[in-house]
C-alpha cells in the first residue's frame, strides 16, 4: 500500500500547491509512482505548477463516476511515474460523496507509492475531504506570525482526525523575514507544536516556472527546487541536510 499524504495550510498564499507539485515531481524523479489529485474543487490549479495545464482533462470526479478508469490519469511527458487528477470545476464541494471519494484514494494507494493531495486552503468542506483519508500530513506556513498562528490551529483540527505524522514546512523563507519578525526555526517549530520537515526559500524561479507552466525541478537544481527534494528524501526516509537559515 502507497502513502497517503495531504498537503494543506491555515490560509492561502503560503505556497501549498506549489510544494505539492514539488515533492510529486521529485518523488517520481527518483522512481517512485507518485497520483497528486488536486482537491481544490472549482478552483483547480495544480496543473499550472505540474506542467500539465494542457494534459490535465480528467477529475477525480470523473472517476468516481466511472466515466474514466484511474489508469486514465495524465502522465507528465517528461518525469515518468507522475500523473495526475484535477478537481472538479462545475460541482459545489459539498456534492462530491465522501464515502465514494475514500473508495477512490483506497484504490489509488494500491496502485501508486505515493498519493499527496492538494487540499484547499482554509477550513471547510474541501479540507474535511481531503483530510478525511489521509495518513499523514504537511502543514504548510510562511515565517510571519499570523501564517504561524493559523498553522497551529491547523494542527489541532488535523491531530483531531487521527492523522499521524504531521509535519511542518516553512516556505518562502528570507533571511531578513526571520529577522524582522525576531524568530529562528526552533522558535517556529515551538509556536507551531510541529517537527520540521523542511525549509524552502524564496525564489524568483518558482513564479517563472508557474507562468510558463512548467514543473519547478525541471527549471532549476537548487533553491526552492533543492529544498523540495530533500523534503521528497526525508518522506522516503532517506537522509537529507535540512536547510537553516538565521537571521
Amino acid at each position: 500500500m502507497g502513502e497517503v499524504l495531504v498537503i494543506t495550510s491555515g490560509k492561502g498564499g503560503t505556497g501549498k500547491t506549489t510544494l505539492c507539485a514539488g515533492l510529486a515531481s521529485c518523488l517520481a524523479a527518483m522512481g517512485q509512482r507518485v497520483l497528486a489529485i488536486d482537491c481544490d474543487i472549482g478552483l483547480s490549479n495544480l496543473d499550472i505548477s505540474l506542467g500539465l495545464s494542457d494534459r490535465a482533462t480528467i477529475s477525480f470526479l470523473d472517476v468516481m463516476m466511472e466515466n474514466q478508469a484511474l489508469s486514465d490519469a495524465p502522465e507528465h511527458p517528461v518525469i515518468p511515474g507522475l500523473q495526475m487528477l484535477t478537481a472538479p470545476t462545475k460541482t459545489r464541494a459539498g456534492l462530491v460523496d465522501d464515502v465514494i471519494f475514500g473508495r477512490l484514494i483506497e484504490e489509488a494507494a494500491e496502485a501508486y507509492d505515493w498519493v499527496l493531495l492538494d487540499a484547499p486552503a482554509g477550513i471547510g468542506y474541501g479540507f474535511d475531504l481531503a483530510t478525511m483519508y489521509a495518513q499523514r500530513a504537511i502543514l504548510v506556513a510562511t515565517a510571519d506570525p499570523g501564517s504561524l498562528r493559523d498553522a497551529q490551529q491547523t494542527s489541532a483540527l488535523l491531530a483531531e482526525k487521527g492523522i499521524d505524522p504531521i509535519h511542518l514546512v516553512v516556505n518562502r523563507v528570507t533571511r531578513r523575514l526571520l529577522g524582522s519578525v525576531r524568530a529562528n526555526v526552533d522558535d517556529m517549530m515551538d509556536q507551531v507544536g510541529l517537527p520540521l520537515l523542511g525549509l524552502i526559500p524564496e525564489d524568483p524561479v518558482v513564479p517563472a516556472a508557474a507562468a510558463r507552466s512548467s514543473a519547478l525541478v525541471l527549471r532549476s537544481r537548487k533553491g526552492a527546487a533543492m529544498a523540495c527534494l530533500r523534503i521528497a528524501r526525508r518522506l522516503m526516509g532517506l537522509d537529507a541536510p535540512l536547510m537553516r537559515m538565521r537571521y
